[in-house]
C-alpha cells in the first residue's frame, strides 16, 4: 500500500517545459482526482564524491560539507558565511488522520522529517581557495531558524515563531548573548508552512518577513490564515514593532531580494497543489505594498480556484498577476540577485533561484538552480539551468537545493539540505 502511494500518478504533464515559464505561461483547465499525483524522489545523499552538474561555463565544488540539514545562507559584510541548519518543528495539529499519516510518510521519504539542529553555523574561507577552513557554532538555542539579517550591530534571526535580535561585532565567530524577542510570528500547532525568511530594507529601518499559508487552499479554515500567506513588515525605528501586513495572497513566499537597480523587493512563491501536473506555476515577482496575489481564491490573477469556500470575487478582482512563472511545482525557495564580476558576463544581471523539487508532479520538476536574466529591472528571458543532476537515473534525490547567496568574492553559494553541503559555483577553470 505504501509503495503504491509513493508511486501513484494520476496525471502526467502534457505541456512542454517552455510553456510553463516566463511572463505568460500556459494555464490549462485544472485536473482533479480522488488521489493526487504523487511522485517522490527518495533522499539518498551524494555517494563517492558525487556533485551536481554545472552549466558549461561554470564549475561546482563543496564550500563546506557534513552539515546538518543546511537550509539557508547569509553572507556577512566581512565575507563570513552563516548557514541556518534547520528543519520542521513539531506540528501536532497539521494534517491529522489519514492525510497526516500520508504527509509524514512523504516528509520521511524526501528527507525532511529530521530533527532540527536549531543552529546557525559560521563558515570562513581564510585563504581564498573557495573552501571553508573555519567552522564554528555561531548561534544556538533557536527554534527552526531560517531568515538572517545584519543591521548595523544588530543581528536578526527569523525563528518559526518569532524574530530575535542579537548583538554582533565584526569578526565574531560566536554569539553567546541570550538575545531579545522583538516580534511574535504566526506559528501554533498547525504551522503548515513553517519556514520564515526575512530581509532588511536598504536603509535598515524595516524588516520584511515571509509567512507561508497554514494549508494548501484554506481547507483548515480561513480563520487559521490570519497574517499568513503574506509578507509582513516590522518597523525597527519606533516603539511599535508588531508585524504589519505588507502584501498578501502569496501562498508560500520564501526567498527575498532587493533588485540592485530598481530598488524593488522581489520574492519567489510556491503555489497550490492538487490541480494536476500542469498547474499551478510557482513564480518570481516584485512585491507591491498592499498588493493581493490571489491565494487561496485565485491563481495567476483571476483564475478562480472553486475548491475554496466561501468565494471572494471582490478579492479575485484585484488579484495581481505575478511577473514571471518558474514552472509547475518546482518548489522555488532560494532567491538572490547576481552581484560582483566573478561569474561570466551572462550572469551579471538577473536572479538565481534554488528549486527544491516537486513531489506531486509527473515528470518531476525543479531539483535545480536556475538563473533568470533581467533587463531594465524586469525578467527578460527564459530561465537558464545553473546546477542540475540532483536526481539520479533511478529517480533518487542525491541533493535538493534550497537557499542561495552571493559570496563576497562573487561566487554563488547553494545550500543542499539532502546532501548536507554548501556548494560553491564559480567560473570554469581555464584548460
Amino acid at each position: 500500500m505504501v509503495a503504491f502511494l509513493f508511486s501513484a500518478c494520476d496525471h502526467t504533464a502534457e505541456l512542454p517545459e517552455d510553456r510553463t515559464t516566463g511572463a505568460d505561461p500556459t494555464l490549462p483547465e485544472p485536473t482533479k482526482s480522488l488521489i493526487p499525483t504523487v511522485n517522490i524522489a527518495p533522499a539518498v545523499g551524494w555517494k563517492n564524491g558525487g556533485k551536481p552538474i554545472p552549466a558549461a561555463d561554470l564549475m561546482v565544488e563543496p564550500f563546506s560539507a557534513g552539515l546538518d540539514h543546511p537550509r539557508w545562507i547569509y553572507v556577512l559584510p566581512n565575507g563570513d558565511v552563516l548557514v541556518a541548519e534547520s528543519a520542521m518543528p513539531p506540528q501536532p495539529e497539521d494534517n491529522t488522520g489519514i492525510k497526516g499519516w500520508f504527509a509524514d510518510m512523504v516528509l520521511k521519504k524526501v528527507g525532511s522529517a529530521v530533527p532540527s539542529a536549531n543552529r546557525i553555523t559560521l563558515l570562513r574561507d581564510t585563504d581564498g581557495d573557495g573552501k571553508a577552513e573555519v567552522r564554528t557554532t555561531f548561534l544556538t538555542g533557536l527554534n527552526s531558524p531560517i531568515g538572517m539579517a545584519l543591521v548595523g550591530s544588530d543581528f536578526y534571526v527569523a525563528n518559526t515563531d518569532s524574530v530575535m535580535r542579537f548583538p554582533y561585532h565584526d569578526g565574531d565567530t560566536q554569539i553567546t548573548a541570550k538575545g531579545e524577542k522583538i516580534a511574535d510570528l504566526p506559528a501554533g500547532p498547525i504551522n503548515h508552512h513553517w519556514t520564515k525568511n526575512l530581509i532588511a530594507s536598504p536603509d535598515g529601518k524595516t524588516l520584511y518577513v515571509t509567512i507561508g499559508s497554514n494549508s494548501n487552499v484554506g481547507e483548515n479554515g480561513i480563520d487559521k490564515e490570519t497574517n499568513r500567506a503574506a509578507i509582513l513588515s516590522i518597523d525597527l525605528t519606533g516603539s511599535d514593532q508588531q508585524p504589519k501586513l505588507f502584501a498578501s495572497g502569496l501562498r508560500n513566499p520564501n526567498g527575498l531580494a532587493w533588485h540592485k537597480d530598481s530598488g524593488a523587493l522581489w520574492t519567489v512563491v510556491n503555489e497550490r497543489d492538487e490541480l494536476g501536473s500542469d498547474l499551478v506555476p510557482d513564480y518570481l515577482t516584485h512585491v507591491q505594498e498592499g498588493g493581493f496575489y490571489g491565494w487561496p481564491y485565485s491563481y495567476w490573477g483571476q483564475h478562480v480556484d472553486d475548491r475554496v469556500e466561501p468565494q471572494r470575487p471582490d478579492l479575485v478582482a484585484k488579484a495581481i498577476v505575478p511577473d514571471y512563472a518558474l514552472g509547475n511545482h518546482v518548489a522555488a525557495l532560494g532567491l538572490t540577485f547576481s552581484s560582483g564580476s566573478l561569474l561570466p558576463e551572462g550572469y551579471r544581471d538577473g536572479a538565481f533561484v534554488g528549486e527544491h523539487g516537486s513531489w506531486n508532479r509527473e515528470p518531476p520538476s525543479g531539483y535545480a538552480v536556475v538563473f533568470v536574466p533581467f533587463s531594465g529591472g524586469k525578467p527578460s528571458g527564459k530561465p537558464e539551468t545553473v546546477l542540475s543532476g540532483f536526481v539520479n537515473s533511478d529517480g533518487d534525490a542525491m541533493g535538493r537545493p534550497v537557499g542561495v547567496a552571493m559570496a563576497k568574492d562573487g561566487a554563488l553559494l547553494v545550500a543542499d539540505d539532502v546532501g548536507n553541503v554548501i556548494w560553491r559555483v564559480a567560473p570554469k577553470a581555464s584548460e
